[in-house]
């Protein structure tokens, strides 16, 4: 990178002619961009644009093997380090450059209480001591939105709601009192009422003076928070513009198919509604019977995560169920599934006990049950080939031989849209697209009666998440499965389901045909949520 004096002194980021190259593959091609104070700049674009190692190249941190160049790279007017390997990135890390991370729980340390995570960031970027650095922790979670901060310092992460977790990183990021905040995917992975919540706390830091830099794929979030706008695609900055214009008349195409693959909550409801009265007539595939669940940690207050919820799923229906960060879906879903025994209740599938049952008892039926998760990467033996993680799946376990599965691992791929080319490659090596589709195939494999799917397209980009949704509702529509959707995200929800069960404190607090609940939302938690999806509708 070539040494530069100092330019305007509004400028906070400036890059020239960034390229960011992985041995052959160019990754980030000749992008350019400022960031002045007190500005917010969102960087959009699909899955694999470029949006994430051009954010990460101020830090240091574009990935291993990367060769990074630029004609001016800048912070403050100082030229940031040519050599990752370089000791200064060391204090521009968490000090001149805060970082907030997508995945707040796997950024927290579980086995750490979070004023540590806040505090490390103190303690290697300030001069404070220890028991000022204490106070400033709880100043820190008071300033990010964080109710009694004295009892959430304390707390381990897993003991913290999604938006908790996201604020302590914030709380964390701010704590060096940096020049510019880098945020990367904030707000994809909690509920719209959260999403909301954080957008308001960005926007204060912003009328603060903060100078931001936010990563994201969704449009809603970006028209309410950015001042400018770079669309990114194939490592190219494509177009720039402030935030309204952008909006009111985008010039280039991947700006136009970002905005046209956005989420709407529409609802064809005679098709919901037949599906809905089809599956009532007929004996349920899954029974959910009043079931409870209390999870109770030393010195904690016992967590009523899921108390008397009941439900039932038919054939060829399709049931959501949705609410905030923490209302208990998840774990829901896990009793659903027969992961997690209930205190109280029962789980009946295909008219037998499921749950609690002993486990030889479920497994000749665990087949017929078919799973996606949210975080397909985790879920994948990273040492196995898509080859090889369908084979196991078609074979219930007993072989893992591509050569002998050949012929339905390739239909697997094909039912799902992905080329057989890609049995020989490793999930890391695969987009988070693909990813996914390999989690619908390896699902589907079993040729199951049943598919649980637990937030399946909350960390994808608006156009792959409408690819992958729309190949979801068409492979239950051809083979006449029960779905159970786990969503936070309401529009998500109205395009594919029947029936929509609210979840609060626990709680299902409302169940009804999508469109009846869409229109005329009788439960105060049901009329919060729409009201936080409209709020972040693109305008």
């Amino acid at each position: 990178m070539n040494a530069a004096g100092a330019g305007d002194a509004g400028l906070v980021v400036e890059a020239s002619e960034l390229q960011v190259s992985f041995g052959d593959f160019e990754a980030v091609r000749g992008v350019s961009f400022e960031v002045r104070r007190g500005e917010c700049l969102a960087l959009v674009g699909e899955s694999g644009s470029g949006k994430s190692v051009t954010a990460r190249s101020l830090l240091g941190l574009s990935g291993d093997g990367a060769r990074v160049q630029a004609g001016a790279l800048r912070l403050d007017g100082e030229e940031l380090p040519a050599r990752t390997s370089d000791g200064a990135w060391q204090s521009i890390r968490g000090g001149r450059i805060g970082l907030v991370h997508q995945d707040a729980l796997v950024a927290l340390d579980p086995l750490r209480p979070v004023w540590r995570e806040v505090d490390d960031a103190l303690r290697l970027h300030t001069d404070l001591g220890r028991a000022a650095r204490r106070q400033r922790v709880l100043e820190l979670l008071d300033r990010v939105g964080i109710e009694e901060p004295a009892s959430i310092a304390r707390r381990r992460s897993g003991q913290l709601s999604g938006g908790q977790r996201q604020r302590v990183l914030i709380a964390a990021a701010l704590a060096g009192d940096p020049a510019l905040l880098i945020a990367d995917e904030p707000t994809s992975s909690v509920d719209q009422a959260v999403q909301a919540q954080l957008i308001g706390l960005f926007n204060a830091l912003k009328a603060d003076g903060m100078t931001m830099l936010f990563i994201t794929h969704d449009l809603g979030v970006v028209q309410r928070l950015a001042d400018r706008v770079a669309v990114m695609s194939e490592g190219l900055v494509v177009e720039t513009a402030p935030t309204e214009p952008l909006f009111r008349a985008p010039q280039h195409r991947i700006t136009r198919t970002l905005l046209a693959a956005q989420p709407k909550p529409t609802v064809d409801s005679s098709d919901h509604a037949s599906a809905a009265s089809a599956a009532g007539a007929a004996a349920p595939l899954v029974d959910v019977r009043a079931v409870s669940r209390t999870f109770r940690t030393l010195g904690a207050s016992p967590v009523h995560a899921v108390r008397g919820a009941s439900f039932i799923l038919g054939r060829g229906e399709t049931l959501g169920i949705v609410g905030s960060s923490g209302s208990g879906k998840s774990t829901l879903a896990r009793i659903a599934l027969g992961l997690e025994q209930p205190d109280a209740g029962s789980v009946t599938f295909l008219g037998e006990p499921w749950n609690p049952a002993p486990e030889r008892r479920r497994r000749p039926r665990r087949p017929r049950l078919g799973y996606v998760p949210q975080d397909a990467l985790s879920s994948f033996d990273p040492r196995r080939t898509v080859g090889e993680i369908l084979a196991d799946a078609i074979t219930a376990g007993r072989s893992r031989s591509v050569r002998t599965n050949r012929a339905a691992i390739e239909a697997a791929l094909e039912q799902v849209g992905l080329d057989a080319s890609i049995a020989g490659l490793r999930p890391l090596h695969l987009s988070g697209g693909q990813r996914q589709r390999v989690a619908i195939a390896r699902a589907l494999a079993p040729e199951p009666d049943v598919l649980l799917c637990d937030e399946p397209v909350s960390s994808l980009d608006v156009t792959v998440q409408a690819q992958v949704l729309a190949l979801i509702q068409r492979l239950v529509d051809d083979l006449g499965l029960a779905c159970l959707f786990i969503s936070h995200d309401l529009a998500v929800v109205a395009q594919l389901s029947d029936r929509v069960a609210v979840m609060s404190e626990g709680e299902l607090v409302e169940t009804a045909p999508v469109a009846e609940l869409f229109a005329a939302p009788k439960h105060p938690a049901s009329r919060a949520l729409l009201e936080a999806q409209r709020s972040l509708e693109v305008r």
